[in-house]
């Protein structure tokens, strides 16, 4: 697999590059950003999932999280949210194509030919991060923000032997109880919503999908898509009655953005650096 270097930068106590490589999944060009520590390696890796509108820069440039990775020893890999380009399907709406990929493989036309996010992470960015960083393989988590923390609890709870430890800021827990899941299950995986419990994080764990110790998810409680889309509650349900422990930190006065994000991303950081 051949991996090309964008751009790179010094910073925080490690290194930034911006890079770019074919994906078999997506049929695409993917891009993503790689923050390395200093030092030989290998190191242990967290992949990063970004919501709705984002490209692999926003958590890049915001979060503000790579002095704590340089700390911890710990690579973080940040990707595009889909596939975009010429002959890429899209929508005009925010919420739907390119930017909105939701971390599923589409079956539903025209979203099939090239929204395959699933296996894009699981598989293709995680052999182009194996085949172009000091990364440790067996040492992976995984966490993201809002569509993207709902990709990392699925694909955490869906493959567990890829990641070791997931968390998530204000994360879509249930998007088959919500507008933002309707609209893009719909879609990608068609009207038929027994399809859609896959890839919905409390019913998978409410089915025992759950192998983590521990699930951490921070909450602002100032949140503006709280009640509407993100439903906390949910997956405080799901995992009581599953036996699940979870740290569910409801974060007072904080809302959506990547202030909230930069605010405790430190805390995330070094929280799956203990379990990897």
């Amino acid at each position: 697999m051949t991996v090309e270097i964008l751009a790179t930068h010094r910073t925080q106590g490690g290194t930034l590059t911006y890079r770019r490589h074919s994906s078999a999944a997506t049929r695409t060009p993917m891009r993503f950003s790689v923050f390395t520590p200093d030092g030989p390696g290998p190191f242990p890796a967290l992949v990063w999932l970004s919501g709705l509108t984002c490209t692999e820069d926003n958590f890049t440039t915001k979060a503000g999280a790579y002095a704590a990775a340089a700390a911890h020893g710990v690579v973080i890999v940040a990707p595009d949210t889909s596939p975009r380009g010429e002959g890429v399907a899209d929508d005009p709406a925010y919420d739907l194509g390119q930017g909105a990929g939701f971390y599923v493989d589409a079956t539903q036309d025209p979203w099939a030919e090239h929204f395959q996010m699933e296996s894009y992470i699981t598989r293709d960015l995680l052999a182009a991060l194996a085949n172009s960083a000091p990364v440790d393989m067996a040492r992976v988590g995984i966490f993201g923000h809002s569509m993207g923390g709902h990709g990392a609890l699925t694909l955490a709870l869906r493959h567990p032997d890829l990641f070791r430890s997931v968390s998530a800021f204000a994360p879509i827990v249930s998007p088959t109880r919500c507008p933002w899941g309707h609209k893009a299950l719909t879609a990608y995986l068609g009207p038929d919503q027994r399809t859609w419990s896959d890839h919905d994080a409390c019913l998978l764990i409410e089915r025992g999908e759950s192998r983590f110790a521990d699930i951490l998810i921070d909450q602002g409680t100032a949140d503006s898509f709280l009640e509407g889309q993100l439903k906390p509650e949910l997956l405080e349900a799901a995992c009581a009655s599953a036996g699940q422990t979870l740290t569910l930190r409801r974060q007072e006065g904080y809302d959506h953005s990547y202030f909230f994000i930069a605010s405790f991303v430190a805390e995330h950081v070094a929280w799956h650096a203990g379990r990897l």
